[in-house]
């Protein structure tokens, strides 16, 4: 049931918002203040921020819109954006979706838990595989605007997962994040965090 609807809601475009094609050259003289946080190819090394390399540009320029208008909150970004354009956006996300992302390490005594939830969901708690949204190999589905997971801190998906399942945070399509993080465990969370962290190609 959750696969069919996931299937039918990335048909019918539930995020196919258009947007500028950006400029990665452009993008990389425009992201030298990101570099403080994310790093300069987009491969922060500090867990709390989020890795953006090799993400989906149309992702990156969602949450970037997002974070500017105020409907995603991150205290750490207050103001960065305020006096982009779109296309200073758009190439921002060209630069670093053009980079190539780095992968961590799974904590060993939680791949087997993380990977089962990955992989094939909790049935009995109706949770959908993360497959469904963000690939077997978590490079996402830049068409439908799911992100490219893979490698991703452990701790950044722990505290988003964690803020999803609170609605702090409340920009996912059609609630579809808030509805998985609500019927996972700390324990399960942690799990499938850590099996993210360890994911590539």
């Amino acid at each position: 049931m959750n696969k069919l609807l996931i299937t039918l809601l990335v048909a019918v475009g539930i995020s196919g918002v258009a947007h500028a094609a950006g400029d990665k050259a452009a993008g990389k003289e425009k992201s030298a203040v990101c570099a403080a946080c994310h790093a300069a190819d987009g491969n922060s090394a500090i867990a709390n921020f989020p890795k953006l390399a090799g993400q989906n540009d149309s992702y990156l320029i969602k949450q970037m819109q997002d974070i500017k208008s105020g409907s995603r909150q991150v205290v750490e970004m207050t103001g960065l954006l305020d006096n982009l354009t779109d296309q200073d956006l758009a190439d921002i996300a060209a630069y670093f979706s053009s980079k190539t992302g780095t992968v961590g390490h799974a904590a060993k005594d939680l791949v087997a838990q993380g990977e089962k939830i990955y992989r094939a969901g909790i049935a009995d708690k109706g949770v959908a595989a993360c497959t469904a949204c963000h690939a077997p190999t978590g490079q996402g589905n830049a068409q439908a605007g799911f992100p490219a997971v893979g490698g991703q801190h452990a701790a950044y998906i722990e505290k988003q997962l964690k803020a999803f399942r609170v609605n702090a945070r409340n920009n996912d399509p059609q609630g579809m994040m808030r509805d998985i993080a609500a019927k996972l465990s700390d324990a399960e969370i942690k799990a499938v965090s850590s099996y993210i962290q360890g994911l590539s190609k």
